[in-house]
């Protein structure tokens, strides 16, 4: 494989990493859709030679999201809202990379279902986590009562959806969120680039939809983006702001 090109924020990062006695070393890096999350991990895994494990590695599979579509609530058929992950698959290949080899599950996106596990040597000294909510904290019952965006209005108009996605940080995620040892936060300057960051990626990957479909489709993740872009710097061990190149600009 040849050698990933150099990253100022990758340097920046791998020049403040602070890894301590747990193994493996859980660095986690959060940001916005079309940060540069899986780009910066993956120049972050070729320096160190460590696995990477991307939040959107553990997908429920379509069948699961219909069954909470039908149950919880229709938007939980769309992947990527807490509440749609496989939180105990991801601690538990965390925990077996702490013994020996593991199995990193991989999610097969085209097919909307796991893809085959990679095998990864162990006893690992690191593993990146990469995702786009990483470390997000509930909001309070205040925060929840009014709709953030036409989707919210319009398709869960009382709320039900965003308390059910904002148990799911109180509960499950906590556990995998406190098994990060450092935090990167990739800091979007507001939540209107993300549509076009998002756009962008559509577009380089020759995807489907067109543009109108992905800002439509960036609603579900507002709420807890915009919670982020409020927060993350709080939660997070380092800030890195980016610009609307993602450019890092300190």
């Amino acid at each position: 494989m040849a050698p990933l090109p150099p990253l100022p924020a990758a340097d920046w990062i791998a020049a403040r990493l602070r890894p301590g006695t747990r193994r493996p070393f859980v660095l986690g890096i959060a940001g916005a859709q079309g940060s540069g999350k899986s780009t910066i991990a993956r120049a972050l895994a070729s320096r160190f030679g460590c696995p990477v494990l991307s939040l959107d590695d553990l997908y429920l599979d379509g069948a699961a999201r219909q069954r909470l579509a039908e149950t919880v609530h229709p938007l939980l058929r769309t992947r990527g809202v807490p509440g749609t992950h496989d939180v105990a698959a991801g601690l538990a290949a965390i925990e077996a990379l702490a013994r020996g080899s593991a199995l990193l599950p991989r999610f097969d996106k085209a097919r909307d279902e796991p893809g085959a596990p990679e095998q990864v040597p162990g006893p690992a000294e690191m593993l990146i986590l990469e995702g786009w909510c990483l470390d997000a904290r509930p909001q309070g019952e205040a925060e929840l009562a009014a709709p953030v965006n036409a989707l919210e209005r319009d398709r869960d108009p009382d709320g039900r959806w965003r308390r059910w996605v904002n148990e799911q940080l109180a509960g499950p995620y906590a556990a995998l969120w406190a098994r990060i040892d450092q935090l990167v936060f990739l800091e979007a300057p507001g939540f209107e680039i993300v549509a076009d960051w998002r756009i962008e990626q559509e577009r380089n990957a020759g995807g489907p939809m067109t543009d109108g479909e992905v800002r439509g489709f960036v609603q579900h993740y507002e709420r807890l983006t915009r919670h982020m872009l409020r927060h993350g710097a709080e939660w997070a061990d380092l800030t890195l702001r980016l610009d609307v190149s993602r450019a890092p600009i300190g």
